[in-house]
């Protein structure tokens, strides 16, 4: 285990913002975060964001609903120790982390067409990507599950290996975390799903991130307008 020598190998207590019901508020309340297991690595998170699907999934009741949840997926952070098995990145990096594996060994890894990766496929689980375990505990030792294999709502969480981009550290907080989520979604339907190319004419609706995003890829010349009421 390789990370800060006063924490590195130990459970963490801090601070997390946890769901316990359906549709309720998210309570302020301390955690334990268990240490990285070989593969992982554990993360500080600076700053998160908050995206329309943690506001979902904050109020599912039918599958794949469960609670107690650390909502959150839209982040970036400081790498606090990393497991063995974990290669590229060291205590003191910083990271995004995605909720979309990179094995970088499967041919989907290696395709220009596709990022879904086929060794460990997105699925929605509320446990680590490799075995069904969560790395969060309530001081009573109760499980509290995990969202998109990130969890941001803490001030530490636990990721996969296969599930960080290192970024450059002078980059804005604030606006690095929507990269992982806001950003590529609206990059990708931009470059990949809609195949965008010169001449295009795009009509873009809204202009939250994923909008801005959309316009930030086409980069066309554009017209704003708003319909209704001002």
């Amino acid at each position: 285990m390789n990370g800060n020598s006063s924490t590195a190998g130990k459970p963490i207590r801090c601070k997390a913002a946890i769901c316990r019901k359906a549709g309720d508020r998210l309570v302020i309340e301390e955690v334990i975060v268990a240490p990285p297991s070989r593969h992982e690595l554990r993360i500080k998170i600076i700053c998160t964001a908050l995206c329309q699907s943690d506001v979902i999934f904050s109020k599912l009741v039918d599958p794949p609903a469960i609670y107690p949840r650390i909502l959150g997926h839209e982040a970036i952070g400081v790498v606090e120790s990393v497991g063995e098995d974990v290669t590229g990145v060291k205590p003191g990096d910083t990271v995004i982390p995605t909720f979309m594996s990179d094995c970088g060994d499967c041919a989907d890894c290696h395709s220009e067409k596709s990022n879904l990766c086929s060794t460990l496929p997105f699925n929605i689980t509320p446990y680590m990507p490799r075995e069904d375990k969560t790395r969060f505990t309530d001081l009573n030792g109760n499980p509290l599950y995990h969202l998109f294999y990130i969890s941001s709502f803490s001030e530490y969480t636990v990721v996969d290996k296969n599930y960080f981009v290192k970024i450059d550290p002078s980059f804005p907080p604030d606006r690095a975390c929507l990269l992982s989520c806001g950003v590529a979604t609206g990059v990708g339907a931009a470059w990949r799903t809609a195949e965008v190319e010169p001449g295009t004419t795009v009509a873009v609706f809204g202009l939250g991130t994923i909008g801005l995003a959309v316009i930030t890829a086409i980069g066309f010349c554009i017209y704003l307008g708003r319909i209704g009421p001002v």
